[in-house]
């Protein structure tokens, strides 16, 4: 049976951004349990993998080939990524204020102060006629709430610097592999510091109008700030580079553009979560088992390594389809379940709600955004679009200066 045209697409950034695990993975997609040699016991199903991350008995996010191994040696042992219990829940509720709905709404605010501009200077150039980069801008945007997070100015040099120390870390981590090399930790850790080292100033100056700053008011030490800024740094903007550009392409590919960018709440945010399903901003998510016990009738032994491949329990449902009702298995699974829930959701969906306004703004007398031509990323952890290209068109279906599309060849 073809693709469709947004599976081809979606098949082709998946594999740039994995090419050795994406496959991998997607083999065992027919099996809900089936070890997988260099990965683990890889989990395909929904129920399961849900089993597997509220049973904090058996499961955790701390010991080998967990998310630990990853990020304990670049961040330190104090960060959400890497703790359970009782700390977890402690730290976990200190950080909450942050993602309230007025905190989030502050740190991603239209452009219309000291920022880049970024989203209104998109909303001109599409408005004007422009073929504009989506991923170029939503990088922008994104670079501009790290410049926030850890108290720089986010000026254009600002930005770039940023994102581009935050993709150096995060480029070199690989599914198949269960850690980092001393050389690739110590390169993380000297990048990280340049990258932290205003939040570290911020937060010793206790400004309340900083985030390390609030921070400190919300009794975060020192490096349980700096722990939690790199964290959200690393583990947030690719994930809101790589879904905002995978979602107007999809919808372009499906038609669904006009319904995306519709004054219409509701229909908006089933298609942001629909999207979310079918991109699957969280590929895999990594537990090591604490003790003996068995996941979908697979032994599994203290130690072994449990990969929840939230791209195949996801994906498990079909294509793009916003009218279709929500499985209650797999509602949000790519943010996670229980104490491990993502604590970041609020300030990715609003990120998420800016850019699209902005597209929306510019999408004025019957016209609509069409995706030109567009390149999938490479070396990068969450899968996305390198550039993908975006122009106007009016409801005569004439382009208005969008390059020509160039579809990929279908998936092998």
């Amino acid at each position: 049976m073809t693709a469709s045209p947004e599976a081809r697409w979606e098949e082709q950034v998946q594999r740039a951004a994995h090419p050795v695990a994406y496959p991998a993975l997607r083999s065992a997609r027919n099996r809900p349990v089936v070890r997988v040699p260099r990965i683990g016991v890889v989990v395909s199903d929904a129920d399961i993998a849900r089993e597997v991350l509220l049973d904090l008995d058996h499961f955790s996010k701390v010991g080998p080939g967990a998310p630990s191994d990853l990020w304990t040696p670049v961040l330190g042992p104090s960060v959400l990524l890497n703790m359970e219990g009782a700390e977890h829940a402690a730290l976990r509720r200190a950080l909450g204020p942050l993602f309230s709905p007025r905190a989030v709404r502050e740190l991603v605010a239209a452009d219309d102060d000291d920022r880049t501009g970024a989203l209104p200077e998109l909303t001109r150039r599409l408005a004007a006629g422009e073929t504009v980069d989506l991923a170029a801008a939503v990088t922008a945007q994104a670079g501009a709430v790290i410049c926030t997070m850890v108290g720089l100015p986010p000026t254009d040099d600002a930005v770039r610097s940023a994102m581009t120390a935050a993709r150096t870390i995060t480029g070199m981590v690989r599914l198949h592999r269960h850690g980092l090399t001393r050389t690739q930790v110590a390169r993380a850790r000297s990048v990280l510091e340049r990258l932290t080292a205003p939040a570290r100033a911020a937060y010793r100056a206790g400004d309340p109008a900083t985030v390390p700053g609030r921070m400190r008011d919300l009794g975060l030490s020192e490096r349980e700030a700096m722990g939690a800024v790199g964290a959200f740094v690393l583990t947030g903007t690719e994930t809101i580079q790589s879904f905002v550009p995978r979602l107007v392409a999809i919808a372009h590919d499906t038609g669904w553009t006009g319904r995306l960018l519709a004054d219409d709440a509701r229909l908006r945010r089933r298609a942001v979560e629909e999207g979310l399903r079918v991109t699957v901003p969280t590929p895999a998510m990594l537990r090591s088992v604490r003790a003996d016990t068995s996941v979908g009738g697979v032994p599994v032994s203290a130690g072994d390594r449990v990969v929840i491949a939230t791209v195949n329990c996801c994906r498990a449902s079909g294509g793009f389809d916003p009218d279709r009702p929500v499985d209650p298995a797999v509602r949000h699974l790519w943010f996670g379940a229980g104490p491990h829930f993502c604590l970041g959701m609020p300030l990715a969906m609003a990120q998420v709600d800016v850019v699209l306004d902005a597209l929306a703004a510019a999408s004025t007398d019957g016209r609509v955004p069409v995706v030109g031509r567009r390149r999938a990323a490479r070396g990068v952890l969450v899968p996305a679009y390198r550039s993908l290209e975006l122009g106007l068109r009016d409801t005569s279906g004439v382009p208005v200066r969008v390059p020509a599309l160039s579809p990929p060849r279908a998936a092998s």
